[in-house]
């Protein structure tokens, strides 16, 4: 045993141990990811730094970092060396995005497979597909509503996780949905107009219409963005197959404040992703935002630490206050 011991130290020691070690556990133990943009702010921010499990929902097949190549055949056809359980709902999730398997995104899994869902502005309701007996025993009553012979939960996970929020920081993503639409009648979701839902109604084209409408196919999850109003998520391109899922956010190793004060005035292009009026506030207090006073002021904080979130596990951060 001993001998083994000093064979696998030397053999941890040699650049291709570590190598070779470093890669086994990226490809199956866990990653680091660094988040991008301000979908999930508040639960959690631009420029968290985290790791995530790997093998939360089975063992992913492996894929060369950075490039993202697969260094093996789909043997089983879902993604998977092995296969485990799926995400549930309510979990943060790590998945390739549907359009480019090369880029990660994070979101929180609101619905799986059979699941019905209605967007109106403001609102995200669900049919869970255990049906309305499971929904009354799960949900308080000033939660439920119905619609169309079902009850449908509105905003189910609001109250519970405190970073879940609509407020708009750039155009309104309810008439994007719209038109992007109008232009294309690519996004997932179907424009509907019902009658006893309390929303706005909008003319698209000459109909009248109130919400948007999906259902989750089998083996798909619908992943939703905290920050609603601000997020590319399931309601612009569908839900996402088991084979896409990577893993669970475990741990904020780091968190960076390295926005410009340019992003957070004014968003990324055409005003999206990074816009963060309510920060530059938090920082310059009653300067007004626009003025130089208040950017030079966000300037002498840029590239600072939050501390608060450094070595903070997800699954507690979420359930508390956000930390900015």
């Amino acid at each position: 045993m001993k001998k083994f011991l000093n064979v696998l130290y030397r053999f941890s020691s040699s650049w291709t141990g570590t190598i070779i070690i470093v890669l086994f556990l990226i490809f199956f133990v866990a990653q680091s990811f660094v988040i991008p943009s301000g979908s999930m702010k508040r639960t959690q921010l631009i420029g968290d730094f985290l790791f995530a499990k790997k093998f939360s929902y089975g063992i992913p097949t492996p894929h060369l970092p950075w490039l993202e190549i697969p260094l093996l055949p789909d043997f089983n056809n879902n993604g998977h060396l092995i296969e485990g359980p799926r995400p549930q709902r309510e979990d943060i999730v790590i998945f390739r995005y549907p359009k480019n398997n090369k880029i990660h995104y994070v979101k929180r899994c609101v619905a799986v497979g059979g699941d019905e869902l209605i967007y109106a502005n403001k609102k995200l309701l669900i049919h869970f597909h255990e049906g309305d007996e499971y929904i009354k025993k799960n949900y308080p009553k000033e939660k439920i509503i119905s619609l169309r012979d079902k009850l449908w939960v509105e905003n189910p996970y609001m109250g519970k996780y405190p970073g879940i929020q609509y407020v708009p920081e750039g155009i309104d993503i309810f008439e994007a949905l719209l038109r992007y639409y109008s232009y294309n009648k690519e996004i997932d979701m179907i424009p509907v107009m019902i009658d006893d839902l309390k929303a706005p109604v909008y003319e698209l084209g000459s109909k009248a219409i109130n919400a948007l409408y999906t259902k989750v196919e089998d083996d798909h999850f619908y992943m939703v963005g905290d920050n609603r109003d601000n997020s590319n998520d399931s309601r612009f391109w569908g839900s996402v197959p088991y084979k896409l899922i990577v893993g669970k956010p475990w741990l904020i190793y780091m968190s960076l404040e390295h926005r410009s004060y340019e992003r957070v005035f004014a968003g990324d292009h055409n005003g999206g992703g990074g816009r963060d009026h309510a920060g530059l506030k938090r920082v310059c207090g009653d300067i007004a935002i626009d003025s130089k006073e208040c950017q030079a002021l966000w300037k002498n904080q840029q590239y600072t630490v939050r501390w608060g979130r450094v070595g903070r596990r997800i699954e507690s951060i979420q359930n508390e206050q956000p930390i900015q």
